[in-house]
């Protein structure tokens, strides 16, 4: 059953909750689980931005296909490979094969460490700075280097 949550008329909320998460990087207390922040912009192409652990995996990808409606899924920026965000990346790629991925090119190097069959034909890097258009939705890619991981971007 999907749980998304429309945050703008085109920007969907297509995460979802973790309660079963006693410590963030089994250090930090979680009183409330943790929550997965993938959300979807539907303009004239599709966007999803960041994925979720796999944990939550049947969840997500229920939003995901909700959301779109029989759309295809255009591209996928990743902006952090950590697993437990990016858990979910190889089933994205199983489901719509044809996406195009745009991350850091630190994030490239990291998911080809972490073993995600990524072709990179369907790779688009982005630096600091760069934008990109889908449609009436413009976005611009800022590096946060080790806000967390040396690959973060937002």
């Amino acid at each position: 059953m999907y749980n998304f949550r429309k945050v703008t008329d085109d920007l969907f909320w297509v995460g979802a909750n973790d309660h079963r998460l006693a410590l963030f990087e089994n250090i930090h207390p979680l009183y409330h689980g943790v929550s997965y922040n993938a959300y979807v912009l539907l303009d004239e192409k599709t966007v999803l931005f960041d994925t979720a652990d796999w944990a939550v995996g049947r969840q997500f990808i229920e939003n995901i296909q909700a959301v779109l409606d029989g759309r295809p899924l255009d591209y996928l920026v990743i902006n952090h490979v950590e697993p437990d965000h990016a858990a979910s990346i190889e089933e994205i790629l199983l489901r719509w094969p044809k996406v195009k991925i745009i991350t850091s090119p630190k994030a490239v190097i990291l998911l080809h460490q972490f073993g995600f069959p990524i072709d990179a034909k369907q790779v688009e890097e982005v630096r600091e700075g760069d934008t990109k258009c889908f449609g009436k939705h413009t976005i611009a890619f800022v590096a946060a280097p080790m806000v967390h991981w040396p690959e973060a971007m937002v």
